[in-house]
């Protein structure tokens, strides 16, 4: 590891090398090479990037609509045409496959070009004449410094989900992205200020928990954006509250996709392959849970099992391949634990991912993708989120207790249902107690210009992420009455302002 360059942190418009005595590997998750450092830590580096992030907050702010609009376009042009490097750094570092990694750069754009309509999405509300000679106006205002803790799994898509919406509406925002794989957030960060953004409005720091504690309690920073586990966001919520700072938390997951009888059996299963087992199941909107109704699930199972056979695990540089490594080694044990645990528990391993053929470096992190069938809802393969390849398959007798059975989970993130009936799905998105539902979509995440996020154990805080109330999260709104006497008017007015 010694040998391993070390990652810098992004502070004040330099990279900033840190000669710490104690490092975390970065390794490639198809190889298990270690190919970078960062600090075990961090702290130091983050104030600093505070501190410089709010001596750039002062002038930023100023800045007019038409420049900040100007700079994100700007930086909209440089990540479309550095596409192919963004991809080919969450390739070699993540481990994701060529598709799989384009997509996420492209929901990523998505954000930074509904970040170019920042001055109509800052437009206030004006009523004249309120009172006498009185006008009232409504304005929203940057909050100052955010701060964003971003997880492993989208090292492009997550950051570009803060970092548009934090800056266009005219903040500083510092990044601390995962140690597991940090490079890409660098590289967000150099092409920001290649596009004009003024040193020290966007700041990287590098480390581990110590770094993301600094920004949780740092008197500097005003607000925190995180995704990650619930177990975290719960922590990052309450630590950033205590310390004064609004906190939107986006937590964990068990996705249900409820299948009614009615629905198309290859659409479905060819749905269903692609939500669980695509980006190794390592993503918050992944189907981990398929609820069948009726006796659909009898035929379900063998549909979805044929087609993991013909699943091509391999390297993400292998143009062939479905699905790569996971992020670790550790992750990948933890994972195939639940394997044996869940037969333990009496649930049917219909496909068994550790017997999966691989395509690659015996180093990597690799893992199958696994389906389990009759699972109940008290077994553990249910009831924890599990972050991997493994799909659970649940029966259930009617449509009522598909619901009932999503409505009771303890996290509210996404869903999905598959029908060809309109007044079942009708009902299913009106009642179901989740947060993003899809309808014959398997992975409904909304587009930029609305907000991400879900319910319950899912989020912490009051609002979501990107889209308006993105622009709300990063803005503080203020009300302005004002009064121009009529110059041939005089005297003193000792009421209160009435309406007359």
């Amino acid at each position: 590891m010694s040998n391993a360059p070390m990652v810098p942190h992004w502070i004040a418009g330099e990279r900033v090398e840190e000669a710490a005595a104690e490092t975390v590997g970065v390794t490639e998750s198809a190889t298990g090479r270690v190919v970078g450092r960062v600090p075990a830590g961090g702290g130091e580096a983050a104030d600093r990037a505070v501190r410089a992030a709010r001596a750039a907050f002062g002038e930023w702010r100023h800045a007019s609509l038409g420049r900040r609009k100007t700079t994100m376009f700007a930086y909209r042009e440089l990540l479309n045409a550095r596409r192919d490097e963004l991809v080919d750094l969450l390739v070699t570092e993540h481990g994701k496959v060529a598709d799989d990694a384009a997509g996420e750069v492209q929901r990523g754009l998505e954000v930074v070009e509904y970040a170019c309509g920042i001055p109509d999405l800052l437009k206030g509300e004006h009523t004249e004449n309120v009172s006498t000679n009185v006008d009232s106006w409504s304005v929203r205002q940057p909050v100052g410094v955010m701060a964003g803790i971003t997880p492993f799994n989208f090292p492009v898509m997550v950051p570009l989900w803060m970092l548009p919406i934090a800056i266009a509406c005219g903040n500083a925002f510092v990044l601390k992205p995962s140690e597991k794989d940090p490079s890409a957030s660098l590289r967000l960060a150099e092409l920001a200020h290649e596009a004009g953004v003024p040193p020290g409005v966007v700041g990287v720091v590098q480390g581990t928990g110590e770094a993301a504690q600094t920004l949780l309690t740092h008197p500097e920073v005003d607000g925190v954006s995180f995704v990650g586990s619930t177990p975290v966001a719960r922590h990052v919520q309450r630590t950033a509250v205590e310390h004064g700072k609004r906190v939107q938390a986006l937590g964990g997951a068990k996705n249900h996709a409820v299948v009614l009888p009615d629905a198309d059996l290859d659409v479905t299963a060819d749905a269903l392959v692609g939500a669980a087992y695509g980006s190794a199941g390592e993503r918050c909107m992944a189907i981990s849970a398929a609820v069948a109704v009726g006796g659909v699930g009898d035929a379900l199972a063998p549909a979805i099992t044929e087609r993991l056979k013909g699943l091509e695990v391999a390297a993400g540089t292998n143009p062939d391949a479905h699905m790569g490594p996971l992020i670790t080694a550790e992750h990948r044990d933890r994972v195939a634990g639940y394997l044996a645990a869940g037969v333990a528990e009496g649930a049917t391993l219909a496909y068994d991912g550790r017997d999966h053929p691989i395509d690659g470096d015996d180093g990597g992190h690799w893992l199958g993708p696994s389906l389990f069938d009759h699972v109940t809802p008290g077994m553990t393969v249910y009831t924890d989120e599990i972050f991997g390849p493994v799909l659970v398959l649940l029966r259930a007798d009617s449509f009522e207790e598909a619901i009932d059975l999503v409505n009771r989970n303890r996290w509210g993130n996404g869903t999905a249902i598959f029908t060809n009936d309109g007044g079942a799905a009708r009902r299913f998105h009106h009642e179901v107690e989740v947060g993003m539902v899809g309808v014959n979509v398997p992975i409904p995440v909304p587009m930029a210009y609305h907000s991400f996020g879900g319910w319950k154990e899912s989020l912490f805080g009051d609002l979501h992420i990107h889209g308006p109330e993105g622009v709300q999260f990063n803005t503080r709104g203020k009300v302005v009455t004002s009064r121009w006497p009529d110059p041939t008017e005089r005297g003193i007015d000792r009421g209160f302002p009435t309406a007359r």
